[in-house]
């Protein structure tokens, strides 16, 4: 087995746990609820490393990820790509599984050499945010960057997985996180990185149209919570919301959307 490179030395399962506490107390602060879309994570072939293909509509798209790997994958370690200046300014990062990317072709080639010897073992996990740079989530099309299309050409045995990620505001004062896994995505025999680009492209936009169409019906009850967040207006609103159930006599609920 080749030596443990920079990422996996540099990463402390206990410091990645701390901060997977720490994000997922910050979701359930900031939003009404992190929700993952039915039926969930599908079944993943066992024994293989898996790389999540995600679009990238907010800051919060990390937060998600770190927030929900051990919830998702127990057992496995989880790492990810950040812009290196990113990391030089916050080196602790390294610490919990991220490691620097730079611009250009050398940090193309830079990605491929840390990543691919990531995903040698089968009991990790790549989280990318594939477009590179905050996009809407209805940005069409949605412009994935190449350097997880090579990734799976170069190393066969791992698993694509499409992720959706959206954050709108339903009936609440705080937004909705959610999440919708697609198909997981093998690469074929003898396929190359252009036409493994044109799936994970064609992959992660429908999942992301799925999501949209979820996200605009409003219906909870297609999601599973994965985290419970914070309900109510709040304010005035709230106060009156509360004040007029006691005064009927019947039990306070603080969603917007009760009666």
């Amino acid at each position: 087995m080749s030596p443990p490179s920079e990422p996996e030395a540099r990463r402390s399962a206990p410091m990645a746990r701390f901060f997977a506490g720490v994000m997922r107390r910050q979701l359930a602060a900031q939003f009404r609820a992190v929700r993952i879309a039915r039926p969930g994570l599908p079944d993943l072939p066992e024994g293989r490393p898996v790389m999540v293909v995600a679009n990238h509509p907010s800051w919060w798209d990390p937060a998600v990820m770190i927030g929900l790997h051990e919830q998702l994958f127990p057992g496995r370690e989880g790492f990810g790509p950040i812009e290196a200046a990113m990391l030089d300014k916050y080196p602790f990062m390294a610490r919990i599984g991220l490691f620097g990317v730079e611009e250009g072709r050398r940090g193309a080639a830079g990605f491929l050499r840390t990543a691919g010897s990531l995903v040698e073992r089968s009991d990790r996990v790549l989280w990318i945010t594939a477009q590179g740079r905050f996009a809407d989530a209805r940005e069409r099309p949605i412009g994935l960057r190449p350097g997880a299309a090579h990734l799976l050409a170069r190393a066969p045995h791992l698993v694509a997985l499409p992720l959706a990620l959206e954050y709108p505001f339903w009936s609440e004062k705080r937004p909705e996180a959610l999440l919708r896994f697609g198909a997981p995505i093998e690469a074929g025999a003898q396929e190359g990185a252009r036409d493994l680009a044109a799936r994970l492209e064609a992959a992660v936009t429908e999942n992301c149209d799925a999501l949209a169409a979820l996200a605009m019906a409003r219906e909870a009850s297609a999601f599973e919570t994965a985290i419970g967040g914070a309900r109510g207006t709040g304010g005035v609103y709230g106060l009156w919301q509360r004040g007029r159930a006691m005064l009927s006599g019947r039990r306070f609920v603080p969603d917007h959307g009760e009666k």
